[in-house]
């Protein structure tokens, strides 16, 4: 079907660079052809003006195939322009108008990806990171086999590591602040909670537990936590310090480290 649609010149004010300007010059063109302008801004490289075509597109003919397909190539140039915001927005737009069509994955995904993205360092608050997590096993639950969930897939293992180390910045703020009990919470929420105990943090906050009992003289419990420690990562630098430590205090754990192990090895066999 071809149909002509008139451009207007409008500005709208918002929060995003690209609606902080006018559009497009007035013109009539078939939506075939706005669509191909737009796609080949896209093209281009120009994010922005690609948009505006796309969103002219969605607006003259709503709830059609070609709004579906301009919906979508927004989510893709406003992600390309590092306009999360906005891509989100889209996608959540997508995802109310079609949420039964295929395509609904790549909202999905696109949505969750940008918030993953977003993530800042530790030390800083973790709100991405949960929205991301949100997201990404969002993803998998509803696409389960499919690109977009093996790849969402991956980056949940990504977060659940950031927000561990998060917990594990907590913990040793804690420690030195000589708030052993806060301290000891946040390092069992990496060890107990399933998601964090495959992260990379999972040996420290053993170690961390061993270090802040043998303070507070739990003796028993220090002895317990550097067992599994000792148990699931023998070859540890933590679980290296935990023996060391352990040690000290006349706790020697049965399981020697690895690396000590071998050397014993080879007073006893030498070469």
């Amino acid at each position: 079907m071809v149909a002509t649609v008139a451009l207007t010149v409008f500005g709208v004010a918002a929060c995003s660079g690209t609606r902080d300007r006018p559009r497009l010059a007035y013109e009539e063109r078939p939506v075939e052809l706005l669509y191909s302008t737009g796609y080949q801004r896209l093209e281009r490289g120009r994010w922005s003006d690609a948009v505006d075509y796309f969103q002219e597109v969605e607006r003259q003919h709503p709830y059609s195939e070609w709004a579906r397909r301009a919906i979508l190539m927004q989510i893709y140039a406003y992600y390309q322009a590092n306009n999360y915001v906005d891509a989100i927005a889209a996608s959540d737009r997508f995802i109310q108008l079609f949420p039964g069509n295929p395509s609904a994955a790549y909202a999905y995904y696109m949505k969750a990806t940008c918030y993953f993205e977003q993530i800042t360092d530790v030390g800083r608050d973790q709100a991405y990171a949960e929205n991301a997590l949100v997201g990404l096993r969002e993803v998998a639950r509803r696409y389960p086999g499919t690109p977009y969930a093996i790849d969402a897939t991956v980056k949940i293992d990504m977060v659940n590591d950031q927000l561990a180390g998060k917990e594990m910045t907590i913990g040793r703020y804690y420690q030195r602040a000589d708030q052993p009990l806060a301290a000891i919470n946040r390092y069992k929420t990496v060890i107990d909670n399933p998601a964090f105990q495959r992260t990379s943090h999972t040996p420290e906050a053993l170690y961390r537990l061993v270090e802040v009992y043998l303070s507070i003289g739990l003796k028993d419990e220090a002895v317990r936590n550097g067992a599994v420690l000792g148990f699931n990562y023998p070859g540890s630098p933590w679980y290296a310090q935990a023996y060391k430590l352990l040690t000290e205090q006349g706790k020697r754990p049965e399981v020697a480290p690895e690396g000590q192990r071998e050397s014993w090895l080879r007073r006893i066999i030498p070469g």
